[in-house]
């Protein structure tokens, strides 16, 4: 989706210039080209005062477009307002002959024709190209670059947190957004991905935007999809590159893809533009410390064989306890920061054999101090929100100082707010097994880890598909289609053809299929997969009654009756587009919607992994959201695709049915 754009202009005929036509023959017809989406306050029909709607729009829009043809007191408002909330999104337009006044005669702006009135028509095409080159050049400027004088002439001046500025009226503006972020939210807890990227696509502004990449992108890395999440980091770094967390979540993905030297630079130039955060200085700390375990981890090694490896790289060690140390310090209350220093640091006393009696105190204030944060942490808690991250630090604190009985208490009370969470416990366990595999107090650990794999053992860890098929091909032919491509009769050859496509990709119990459930190649597709055992997720662009009635039940009972059969199997699993994504943009098709939702949902499991199957007569059918649509959006990012020529299973069907007519005539 493109960049939201506000427009501030007179309405109306004004000193004899006809400005609504200037904006639906000019402005409109020009950003709508780069899928802009353009609003204007009279647009708003609700009873009430605009001015509402035109102070959020004026802070929360991409671009604004002014219209300084004429000196309307309005429009010279809404300019200075705007040059006061933010730093730049100004395009300047004008008919105006001769020079701007004087506060904008150094400022660009764009200048279009007129005639009778209205724009020119001998130059309108020419005028909207420019009005869309220009807009381009706006949102893919230099993100430093100032076009506010405000901002200019005051250096220090900062552009406010567009969240804490609500305007009371807009509250029609502000339910809409919070209904996205709701949507956005729950994706990010079902760990779907997929729903969180075609959300992200449809976020009205950039703040937004912004929003859910880095939710994508923290979905995407718990699923060990490092590569697709820095991906979509990187997107929210084009949207925002000084955003802190995004910054930090690159650090935390390029330490996980392994690429320890480039996730170490990258976190010292955060960290040197953020010198007070201690959170930066801690994930430093966490590359260093896989850099370590990296060097020394191996899969054959016994416990022995790791604490010698281990301190062969104590050099390693001793940076990761630096940066985390560092962190604790900038902050007393960054209880992760502290007690991964005091960890580290016993884990050093361990490889090496003892301490001086200086880093034995020291270690032992830290271990205080680590005990009060986490407290005071606890001191917060509510009975509606747990701090599981608190709770299992003094838990982890008690497998490095307590005794059996403490340790046990302490790891069931934190995992008593885990809420069932298994991302958490299992971070848990690694950060125990650690300390297993190193023989640190091995009877202490093996009590902490027993409680942890209890827990876990109680839950359904995440499914993790070993392959992921995506389907999308021909329906049914209706009923009084002119021009054949799946008649009734050609049913059997399609059903063959994906079952061989299936077999020759090795289809099995474990892997996942994703398709609609429309009449033909889908429900063929989905029987096929249910028959191997396969995880089926069918996603339907409407609401089930809808969906039924325009994509099955025209081809009669047998495909309704297979549709409810698929929809019952156990392995099936439904998802409906206006419950789960909420109503499509006006500008975005369904069809085209649904598509990318299967699409961005494969990829979120690894490129690598995804197969697609299409059932294709090869044509560009200029409809949005067909097969050939799919087809093209899956050979942007992977090659495996099997294409079912649907004109060659119907030239078999012709020749059947005239070897059929010449058994009847003989």
């Amino acid at each position: 989706m493109g960049q939201h754009v506000f427009v501030a202009m007179p309405y109306g005929v004004k000193e004899g210039i006809d400005f609504n036509a200037v904006y639906a023959q000019f402005i409109v017809p020009a950003l709508r080209s780069l899928d802009f989406t353009v609003f204007r306050a009279d647009e708003e029909m609700r009873a009430g005062d605009i001015r509402g709607d035109m102070f959020q729009e004026l802070l929360l829009a991409d671009v604004v477009v002014v219209d300084l043809t004429i000196d309307n007191p309005n429009v010279w408002y809404e300019l200075g307002v705007r040059h006061a909330l933010r730093a730049r999104g100004v395009i300047l337009i004008s008919a105006r002959e001769g020079r701007m006044p004087f506060d904008l005669v150094t400022d660009r702006n764009l200048r279009y024709r007129l005639l009778d009135r209205v724009p020119d028509p001998a130059f309108l095409d020419a005028d909207r190209a420019a009005l869309a080159q220009m807009a381009h050049e706006t949102v893919t400027a230099w993100y430093a670059r100032i076009v506010s004088p405000i901002y200019r002439l005051l250096p220090y001046l900062r552009e406010p947190d567009w969240k804490t500025l609500r305007v009371g009226v807009a509250q029609e503006f502000w339910s809409k957004q919070d209904a996205w972020a709701r949507r956005v939210s729950v994706a990010r807890r079902k760990q779907r991905p997929g729903d969180i990227l075609v959300l992200a696509e449809e976020a009205p502004i950039q703040g937004l935007r912004l929003e859910a990449y880095r939710l994508a992108a923290k979905a995407l890395r718990e699923l060990e999809q490092f590569d697709f999440a820095l991906a979509q980091i990187d997107q929210a770094l084009e949207v925002a590159p000084d955003d802190l967390i995004s910054r930090q979540e690159k650090g935390i993905l390029l330490g996980r893809l392994r690429r320890f030297d480039e996730a170490k630079e990258w976190l010292i130039s955060v960290a040197d533009d953020h010198t007070r955060d201690a959170e930066t200085r801690g994930l430093l700390g966490r590359v260093e410390k896989d850099n370590w375990i990296n060097a020394w981890r191996t899969a054959s090694a016994g416990l022995e064989q790791n604490r010698v490896a281990a301190a062969t790289q104590i050099g390693m060690l001793r940076e990761s306890i630096a940066a985390y140390t560092e962190g604790f310090l900038r902050d007393a209350t960054n209880y992760y920061c502290g007690i991964n220093a005091v960890t580290l640091r016993h884990l050093e006393r361990h490889l090496v054999g003892g301490e001086s009696s200086e880093n034995e105190a020291y270690r032992a204030e830290m271990e205080g101090g680590v005990r009060w944060a986490a407290r005071a942490a606890l001191s917060k808690e509510s009975i509606e929100k747990k701090d599981f991250w608190a709770r299992v630090t003094l838990a982890d604190l008690a497998v490095l100082v307590s005794d059996g009985p403490s340790i046990g208490r302490a790891y069931q009370y934190a995992v008593a707010a885990s809420e069932r969470n298994w991302f958490a416990l299992d971070a848990t366990r690694q950060q125990l097994s650690l300390l297993f595999e190193l023989g640190f107090r091995p009877a202490e650990v093996e009590l902490a880890l027993g409680a942890v794999k209890l827990a876990l053992s109680q839950l359904e860890p995440p499914f993790h598909p070993g392959k992921v098929f995506l389907f999308s091909g021909h329906m049914l032919d209706e009923p009084g289609r002119t021009v054949e491509r799946f008649p009734d009769d050609m049913e059997d050859l399609v059903r063959c053809a994906i079952e061989q496509r299936l077999d020759k990709f090795g289809a099995t119990e474990g892997d996942l299929a994703l398709c609609q459930g429309a009449c033909g190649g889908d429900l063929l597709f989905a029987q096929a997969a249910l028959h191997r055992k396969l995880r089926l997720e069918l996603r339907l662009p409407f609401d089930e009654p809808t969906f039924i009635k325009q994509s099955v039940s025209f081809a009669g009972q047998k495909w309704r009756d297979r549709y409810l059969d698929v929809k019952s199997h156990a392995a099936t699993q439904i998802f409906k587009m206006p419950d789960d994504l909420g109503p499509a943009p006006a500008s975005r098709n369904p069809y085209v919607r649904t598509n990318l939702w299967q699409l961005y949902t494969a990829r979120a499991w690894g490129a690598e992994r995804v197969r697609m199957i299409a059932l294709w007569d090869g044509e560009k059918s200029g409809k949005p959201g067909g097969t050939d649509h799919m087809v093209d959006e899956v050979e942007k990012f992977f090659g495996q695709i099997e294409i079912i020529d649907s004109r060659d299973l119907l030239s078999r069907t012709h020749a059947r049915r005239s070897q059929a007519g010449d058994d009847h005539a003989g």
